[in-house]
């Protein structure tokens, strides 16, 4: 589903990606790890096509992601923020249906509700909640609103950018198994991009380690353990001794 062949980006004299070449399975769920600064996010940003590479090709099921129709393009996809990044300013239910109340996506408003009230219950929420505002919710709780709304448009490709980030271990258990659940149940092709191992063992079927720019080990889940590279030994096992140098 989504091809990158040898692809370079450089920020002035920062080369973040030096021949970034991953292929992703239709309906598999993808695993980026890596260090703070490895160039996780701008890999994500050029598929988007938010970034254009200096160099190199990207392919989404067989499609250069700069040509084309943006808009279908992006239709595509959904997106798990960070920190949230919902609207203050709209109540849940809004935020949810973002997509389905304006542009190509567009609903009548009540079926956009409704939409939305529905994506809230699968991930565990209330109805009622579908009125408040995200100040009222807690960080778990906003969470589970961004997950609502990145899967309301039924898109056939996910990405989560650290999707349990500042989350309690119970609650970054539960977004997992959220995560898994709903990506099994919609057959969606997923890229992932976290530093937390229990995350990448949750949802990940296949991982890709980035480092220094390029893609230093990439196979499945299950082999990440046994797997002899000493980059990939000691990111997952976080170790202060070994050939990744910590930024002091």
């Amino acid at each position: 589903m989504i091809t990158l062949n040898e692809v370079h980006k450089s920020f002035g004299p920062n080369h973040v990606l030096r021949g970034v070449t991953l292929q992703v399975p239709k309906g598999q769920s993808m695993v980026i790890i890596g260090g703070s600064g490895t160039g996780k996010s701008v890999t994500l940003k050029s598929i988007l096509g938010l970034v254009e590479p200096d160099r190199g090709h990207i392919e989404v099921d067989g499609r250069e992601v700069h040509q084309g129709d943006r808009d279908a393009f992006l239709a595509r996809f959904g997106m798990l923020f960070q920190g949230g990044a919902l609207f203050d300013s709209m109540p849940v239910w809004q935020n949810v249906a973002f997509r389905l109340l304006r542009g190509r996506l567009k609903r009548p408003r009540a079926e956009a509700r409704e939409i939305a009230v529905d994506k809230l219950r699968r991930v565990g929420l209330r109805a009622e909640v579908a009125d408040l505002y995200p100040s009222e919710l807690s960080g778990g709780m906003q969470k589970r609103v961004g997950l609502a709304r990145a899967i309301a448009a039924e898109p056939e490709i996910i990405f989560f950018d650290e999707p349990t980030t500042g989350l309690d271990p119970i609650m970054a258990g539960v977004i997992n198994e959220l995560i898994r659940e709903i990506v099994t149940e919609m057959g969606a092709t997923t890229m992932t991009i976290t530093h937390d191992m229990t995350s990448v063992r949750t949802i990940a079927d296949r991982v890709a380690m980035l480092h220094d720019g390029v893609i230093q080990w990439e196979g499945p889940v299950a082999g990440m353990d046994a797997a002899p590279d000493p980059f990939l030994q000691q990111f997952i096992h976080g170790r202060a001794d070994g050939p990744i140098e910590a930024v002091r």
